[in-house]
């Protein structure tokens, strides 16, 4: 969870495996009792599986589609995508409140602005700060409609999609073409396992899973997810017993801790070599503080360096409350996080 790239750009993948030599059940409401078990254990097994074993899994899991997805450097979380049938790749983010693609990616799959006056819509992606330096928090972004989205064996249909400048990163495999955000995300309830490599879309409404009860008693801790007025989804968190909210964020590539929040807890931070660029164009140098008494509701996190930054405005407000830092990727990932965007918990371990 700390606040580094590995020297691969990747994050790092462990291997498990889920027990299958089991003995053969008879009794047919015993067994498919047992199925269900294991289909929801999928979702809370830390694994590394093959594509064969994926589809697998997913077949066992009623109600619900899985699409792979795939990490890149600065621990991206990327899904593939087509759009009107063109290929690309979009950031998994929940703090995005909707689809955003790049202006060149929108044009070669035939989605174009609203020639309207009122053809903008405000977006507040705070995500979008520390993952790929774009400047459009706060901003007005054209609005466009992407007439058929999907990914793997989903199709979300179709879709309103905010466009931006077209950004291109130097280092390869570090570009993404947009943004999948909550809107998609929500709809379809996803259920996001950060350490799987799958995201789960549910298809069937009707269908109910106890995913509580089976991640408990895996030893994983529930802790409630909060929707603001502003759609942002929040978690309760102390710091030295101190209380106040997180914004989960699958977007930033680590968590990052309000600078003037840290100040007040009267404890400091060490200067390192990562930088954030923020909305108003200027770059800032992020700090890392190593905090020992962290808890995201009651799980407690391991001692570890936090980012600290002093984050902007847009940021720290959502939707009326008001928050002290972004739980990233990084953080998400060592805890085995698995984000329930139907019951609105978040697991760790």
């Amino acid at each position: 969870m700390g606040i580094y790239r590995l020297s691969n750009g990747f994050v790092t993948a462990e291997q498990a495996s889920l027990e299958t030599d089991r003995p053969r059940i008879t009794c047919d409401a015993r067994a498919r009792r047992l199925q269900k078990i294991a289909a929801l254990l999928v979702c809370v097994a830390p694994l590394s599986i093959s594509g064969a074993t994926k589809n697998h899994f997913a077949s066992l899991l009623p109600g619900y589609s899985a699409v792979p997805v795939r990490y890149g450097p600065m621990n991206k979380m990327i899904m593939s995508v087509r759009i009107n049938e063109r290929p690309a790749n979009l950031l998994v983010d929940t703090g995005a409140s909707q689809i955003i693609l790049d202006n060149d990616v929108a044009e070669l799959a035939g989605v174009r602005p609203f020639q309207r006056a009122m053809n903008q819509v405000r977006f507040s992606v705070p995500s979008q700060v520390f993952t790929m330096g774009s400047e459009i928090n706060g901003q007005l972004l054209p609005v466009g409609v992407a007439h058929d989205i999907s990914a793997g064996s989903m199709n979300f249909g179709s879709n309103p999609v905010a466009l931006r400048d077209s950004i291109h990163f130097g280092a390869r495999g570090t570009h993404v073409d947009g943004v999948l955000g909550l809107d998609i995300l929500l709809r379809y309830k996803a259920l996001i396992n950060c350490r799987t490599r799958l995201v789960f879309f549910k298809v069937d409404q009707d269908r109910r899973i106890n995913l509580g009860s089976v991640a408990v008693s895996e030893k994983f801790t529930c802790i409630p997810i909060r929707r603001e007025k502003n759609g942002a989804l929040t978690v309760p968190c102390s710091i030295g017993g101190n209380q106040t909210r997180l914004l989960v964020d699958t977007g930033a590539f680590v968590t990052m801790l309000h600078q003037g929040f840290i100040r007040s807890l009267g404890l400091g931070a060490e200067p390192t070599r990562i930088s954030a660029q923020f909305a108003s164009g200027g770059s800032t140098r992020i700090s890392a503080a190593k905090l020992n008494d962290v808890h995201i509701g009651d799980f407690k996190v391991p001692r570890e360096k936090f980012g600290v930054a002093p984050l902007p405005h847009f940021a720290l407000g959502q939707g009326g409350t008001r928050i002290s830092g972004i739980l990233g990727m990084d953080t998400l990932y060592i805890c085995r996080a698995i984000i329930d965007l139907d019951g609105m918990n978040l697991f760790l371990k």
